[in-house]
């Protein structure tokens, strides 16, 4: 097994500080770090023990969190923070018999959801929590505003919420542009979540394409070769003129 200076398990964060990786914004780059979920499959007790019910006894308790794993569709749709659990189950339903593996996956919806901001309607893959999460954030636009990153745990939702901030930070000429009214009262309901265009532009993008981004912004387009070519002509006779002599006519 060949040696390595540094573990894998470093590799990933330890490139983001060399090359253009190093270059990126710094509120993206603080985006990018892993944060805890809210749990969605479990309760967290928040104790490391608790007495037992029969005998009284302290004991110390198992608080793990169920591992859940969200397959790449989970990414074009808002599941909510679901995601497939797999488990054991026992054979017949008969803890006499052997178990056998199961994965439990969240029920899938088809609906039609209305963004103000946008003023568009989509249709996006929910499950029954999302669509409960939407009526306790009052409205599609302040759920996809107000749930942070590793609770929407979507591209597509982060991609709704870069779309809506660059329409808020843009109102003058993207928000309802033939609607004054419309325009003001919109702006009104969401500005709190308004924040800077820099970093509106930059939220929700994927690593590979922040560095995309980032190459554009350094990409200088090269100077044409004959433009260098016919300077240095212009050069070249400007000075062949001046070494030559200046006749001066006798009057």
């Amino acid at each position: 097994m060949p040696l390595h200076k540094y573990p894998p398990k470093l590799w990933e964060a330890l490139k983001l500080k060399q090359g253009i990786y190093s270059r990126l914004p710094k509120h993206y780059l603080k985006s990018l770090e892993p944060k805890e979920p809210t749990p969605v499959h479990w309760r967290p007790l928040g104790v490391q023990y608790r007495a037992n019910p029969k005998t009284g006894m302290k004991q110390r308790v198992q608080d793990i969190p169920i591992p859940i794993y969200y397959p790449p569709q989970s990414q074009d749709g808002l599941w909510g923070g679901e995601g497939w659990v797999q488990g054991f189950r026992y054979a017949n339903n008969d803890k006499m018999s052997n178990r056998v593996k199961k994965t439990w996956k969240p029920q899938l919806l088809k609906r039609e959801l209305y963004s103000e901001i946008l003023d568009h309607k989509f249709t996006i893959t929910v499950t029954a929590r999302t669509m409960n999460l939407i009526d306790a954030a009052f409205g599609f636009d302040f759920y996809i505003l107000k749930t942070p990153k590793e609770d929407l745990n979507s591209k597509l939702g982060m991609d709704l919420k870069r779309a809506m901030l660059l329409r808020l930070v843009r109102k003058d000429t993207e928000l309802y542009p033939d609607d004054p009214v419309k325009r003001e009262s919109i702006y009104n309901k969401y500005k709190q979540f308004e924040i800077p265009e820099e970093e509106a532009e930059w939220l929700g993008l994927s690593l590979e394409e922040a560095v995309e981004k980032q190459r554009q912004l350094e990409h200088t387009e090269p100077e044409p070769q004959f433009k260098v070519c016919v300077d240095k002509l212009v050069q070249e006779l400007q000075m062949v003129k001046l070494m030559e002599p200046h006749l001066i006519e006798k009057k």
